[in-house]
Formats: structure tokens, sequence, C-alpha cells
């Protein structure tokens, strides 16, 4: 837990003090934001904004990661490990399609095909560690069935064999990654909006990966005891992110100073579902992150919308907080509400975890 703490703390102190010489850097470098001319008319003033300050936070997590455990002694662990190149890996992602647009000065950066092979490399290059992947007493660091608070039986993917069930795993975890992490990605639309979400859902995480670190089987076990594997470190690097999305809201936050670009959107998406996938949580992860799924879901709705109505628009502009920005709502409006639904969705989930443990251990009430 002091681990976790001191994670966190440096984390807040790193982008708190380290944000503000980031963006001169960036704009002696000339790596500013692209507005689109079709986009709100609010948001025109935001041009010339820096942006990749993805590049901030993810080396901030990294180093309150390094400092928690230098300071505490524990052992780094591989869960943690996977995490964090999940978050860089995506990244680097997201660095490339910046780069385009802020080289280009326009708003169409990677190609959509070409970002989702990306990702899909990052998938290909990191689940065989995470399926094959043990710890010292030989435990699996992923489960071998599709997971909600643990295991779900019914949905077991060893049930058809070794083979078939690698199969059946890379295609789940590459279809849950490709949504989770272009869903957050999406949600990267107003000043601090996609920080303060993910605040809510990084700190939904971390008290859960903190309760499976007290009822873990490989402790003192007992009935509705956590398989996890690490969940104690787990809890510590969620909490180096944690900490420097809260450093880094100071700074991006309405009016932003700087943005996160998709070098910081899509690496924190892959940070989330990595998360999901080693705790064990992956169908409670579209519950915590709930507003990822409301405004992936506009963006669909618009896009098969006007496709099959010959040029119509179900809302004024997706994604959906633009939607409300054209309605007459102040970004600043839009933002907040987001951020209580996306609190909601956090929330929710924690009582949902919760109330399955009970349910398990056999001490929830009539």
């Amino acid at each position: 837990m002091v681990a976790a703490i001191v994670a966190f703390c440096v984390g807040v102190l790193f982008c708190l003090l380290l944000t503000r010489p980031a963006i001169v850097v960036l704009k002696r470098l000339g790596w500013s934001q692209f507005v689109r001319a079709d986009g709100p008319q609010t948001h025109l003033v935001k041009k010339g904004t820096p942006t990749k300050g993805g590049l901030v936070f993810g080396a901030g997590t990294v180093v309150a990661y390094a400092v928690a455990h230098a300071v505490t002694g524990e052992a780094v662990t591989t869960s943690a490990v996977l995490v964090l190149l999940a978050m860089v890996g995506m990244g680097a992602v997201g660095f490339v399609d910046d780069y385009l647009k802020t080289h280009h000065q326009n708003s169409a950066g990677l190609p959509e095909r070409a970002k989702i092979v990306g990702q899909l490399l990052v998938i290909a290059l990191l689940v065989p560690v995470a399926l094959w992947g043990a710890d010292r007493a030989g435990r699996s660091l992923v489960s071998s069935s599709i997971t909600f608070v643990g295991d779900v039986e019914l949905l077991d993917l060893a049930r058809w064999g070794p083979v078939v069930a690698v199969v059946l795993a890379l295609a789940w975890y590459g279809f849950l990654s490709i949504g989770t992490t272009n869903g957050v990605n999406i949600v990267d639309g107003a000043d601090g909006l996609l920080a303060g979400c993910a605040i809510s859902s990084l700190s939904a995480y971390a008290l859960m990966l903190v309760f499976q670190a007290q009822n873990s089987c490989s402790g003192a076990g007992g009935a509705g005891c956590f398989d996890t594997v690490h969940p104690q470190d787990l809890a510590v690097v969620t909490c180096a992110l944690l900490g420097n999305l809260v450093g880094f809201l100071w700074w991006s936050c309405y009016p932003a100073r700087i943005f996160m670009g998709d070098t910081g959107s899509l690496g924190i998406g892959g940070f989330l579902v990595a998360l999901a996938v080693l705790s064990r949580t992956e169908l409670l992860l579209p519950v915590i992150g709930v507003i990822y799924v409301m405004v992936t879901s506009s963006v669909l709705i618009q896009r098969y919308y006007f496709r099959f109505t010959g040029g119509k628009r179900f809302f004024k502009m997706a994604p959906l907080h633009h939607h409300f920005e054209l309605s007459g709502w102040s970004e600043s409006t839009v933002t907040i509400r987001f951020w209580l639904i996306s609190a909601f969705g956090a929330i929710t989930a924690i009582m949902i975890f919760y109330s399955t443990w009970l349910a398990r251990t056999g001490s929830a009430g009539p």
C-alpha cells in the first residue's frame, strides 16, 4: 500500500512540475494542435495549443512506478510491466498519428486501417507474453476464460482445446483492445474531458485491485478469493498513472494549455484494457468505461445512419460531446457532466464488484 501511495504522489508532482516546461518545448518543436474548421466554432481558438502531452504523463507513469519500487524495495512484476508496455505501445501508435497531423497541419493523421494495424501489432507482441507468462508459483497471468469479476465458467475458452483456445483468446483480446483504445481516443475532444474520465476509471481499478490483494488466493485464500496475479503491484502502476493524470489535468482543464493528443489517449486505452485483462474484470470494463461506450456508440450511430438515410445526420455532430456543444452547452458544462457520468460508471462497477464478491462468499443478505 505504501508503494501505491508513493507512486500516486510522485505522479502528481511529476506532471504538476514538468508539464509547464514540456509546453515550452512542444511549442518550439511546432507540435501544435490542428483544429477542424467544420467542428464547433468555439474550438478554433485552440489552434496552436501544444499537443502530444501524453509523452509527459506516459514518462511520468514509468518514473512514478520506478520510484515507488526504489523507495519500498518491492520487486517489479511481469503484470505491471505488461500494463506499462501496453500503454507505451499504444501510445507509440498515437504518437505517429499525432506527428503526421502536426507535420501536415491537418486532421488526417494515420489512415484508419494503418492505425488498427499498428494496434494489432502491439497486441500480437504482448498477448503471447500474457498467455504464457506466470508468477513464481506457476500461476498464469491471465485466465483461460473471459472474465467478469473472476472467471465466467460458461466462457472458458480452454474447453475447446489448447490450439482453439489460443486463437479465440487472440481474437477476444484483439476485439477488446481495439474497441477500448479507440473508444478512449474518441472521448478526447474537449479540454480535460478524457483526463477527468480516466481518473474515475483508474480510481475504480485502484480500489478493486487493493481489495483483490487483500483477498488473494495466493495469501490466506478462502471462499471468494481472487486468482489475480500481482494485484498489489497492478494497484501501484495504476496509482502511478492516476497521479500523473491528476497533475496533467491541472494544465489540460479548460482553457487547456496542452493537449494529450492520440499519444496520450491511445496510451490510456492500452493501459485500461491491460488492467482489465490482468485483473480478470474484462466484462466489467464497459461499466467502468460507460462514457467511452456512449461516445463511441454515437460515432457508429452517426456513421451508419448517414449511410443508410442517404446523407441525413442523427446527431448534429459526432462524437457526442460535440453534439451537445452545438446544441448550446458550453464546453465546460459538457466536460463536467461527462465526468459525472464517468464517475457514475466507476461507482456502479465498484458496487457490482463488491456485491459479486459478497455473493460468492455467501455473505450477501437475503
